[in-house]
């Protein structure tokens, strides 16, 4: 809906969903600052740098070592989540990680044990699920171990943190691997779709306009023949021609019509999923019943949908959005009825858009009609069809 204010685009800021990367700064800065909290675990090895009794070789080769493990860690854990990298990067990020912190816990102390913790996020992360389940023990192990030399009252309480964060990290990574899939999937599902849709055209133009340009060929070598000998005949195959080819120009416009007639089961898949992109919760109905529903008026309730939607997730700033389908007996006659409702906290503009315009226009051409403006708690559109054509309505009053 064109009509919609720049302060309804503006939304409320959501993650990126999951196995995506930001899409914008927005996006960016929120998933820093998730990033943020859980860099808590290094406060005891900056801390270790700042006031603990190292020379200044030590520190400075300490500061070095926690720079790098810090770098390729978000390295390895963030942006693998969003654009996986291949299995041979991700098992050589992930054995510097597994140098690293071993290195400097057993060199600098008891205090840096806590690098552990994201060495065994890193691993059940990234590490396909036979692999993580061998090294998130593994690091737990030599963290104990180390720590028996350096800190065990440290080594002790980090054990079992170590184990339970890298195996929950395994869910995670196995959500995220899978989310890529399905995306995958649904863009393959898509594209064959759209080929199948192709060649099905294909088809049917072939079907419409084989024997129209057959018979079209066959009438002009006709006409041709004719001339000048026989003009009364050859006007008679011209005409026949031009019959033709008006009969063969309707048929193509009815199929290219036809093709361009959005259907409401379809816009309710499609809606699904563009709310489900957006981070929108969506309340949708069922299979609709569309018993002596018009096409046309199918059509229109399916433009509307469009529209409606396409608001929702481009400028509302909702996080809800509810669809429902409903039947209903008005003083005009049994009517279908169409509702989006949102929760956004965007407003409308002064008047109405060409988007609603629009609506309004294919809507009435239907025989039904159009409300949309702000509720109490968001934006509703509500848009009406007959279900019955306008001479079955009209008879039946």
């Amino acid at each position: 809906m064109s009509a919609m204010t720049e302060d309804r685009q503006a939304g409320t800021a959501r993650p990126a969903p999951v196995g995506w990367p930001p899409r914008n700064r927005r996006e960016l800065l929120v998933k820093t600052l998730w990033i943020g909290v859980w860099l808590v675990f290094l406060s005891s090895p900056v801390g270790d740098l700042v006031h603990g009794d190292h020379s200044t070789g030590a520190r400075v080769a300490g500061s070095l070592g926690l720079t790098a493990f810090v770098g390729v860690y978000l390295t390895l854990v963030f942006r693998n989540i969003g654009r996986p990298f291949a299995p041979r990067v991700v098992l050589t990020l992930g054995g510097i990680l597994g140098v690293l912190a071993p290195v400097l816990a057993l060199t600098l102390g008891g205090a840096w044990l806590g690098l552990f913790v994201y060495l065994s996020v890193a691993w059940g992360a990234t590490l396909p699920l036979r692999a993580a389940y061998w090294a998130i023990p593994a690091s737990a192990l030599v963290m104990y171990l180390i720590g028996l030399r350096s800190d065990e009252n440290e080594a002790r309480g980090l054990l079992l943190l170590v184990l339970l964060i890298g195996f929950a990290m395994t869910g995670v990574g196995q959500l995220v691997r899978t989310t890529i899939e399905l995306r995958k999937a649904r863009a393959t599902v898509a594209q064959l779709a759209a080929n199948e849709e192709r060649l099905r055209l294909a088809r049917d133009l072939h079907d419409l306009l084989g024997h129209s340009l057959s018979l079209i060929t066959l009438k002009s070598e006709l006409a041709g023949r004719m001339l000048p000998g026989r003009p009364d005949q050859a006007a008679q195959q011209v005409a026949d021609i031009e019959q033709v080819s008006r009969q063969a120009l309707v048929d193509v416009r009815e199929a290219v019509t036809g093709y361009r007639r959005p259907r409401l089961a379809a816009e309710l898949a499609g809606v699904q999923v563009a709310l489900t992109a957006a981070g929108v919760t969506a309340d949708l109905p069922a299979e609709p019943d569309l018993t002596a529903v018009p096409e046309e008026a199918e059509s229109a309730l399916a433009w509307a949908l469009r529209e409606a939607v396409t608001n929702v997730v481009r400028h509302s700033g909702a996080d809800r959005c509810a669809v429902r389908l409903l039947r209903r007996e008005t003083l005009d006659g049994a009517v279908l009825e169409l509702s989006v409702e949102d929760n956004g906290t965007g407003g409308s503009g002064a008047g109405p858009g060409n988007g609603l315009a629009g609506l309004t226009e294919r809507l009435e051409k239907a025989g039904g009609s159009l409300e949309a403006g702000r509720v109490r708690r968001g934006f509703r559109l509500v848009a009406r069809v007959p279900t019955a054509a306008a001479a079955d309505v009209g008879s039946g009053a």
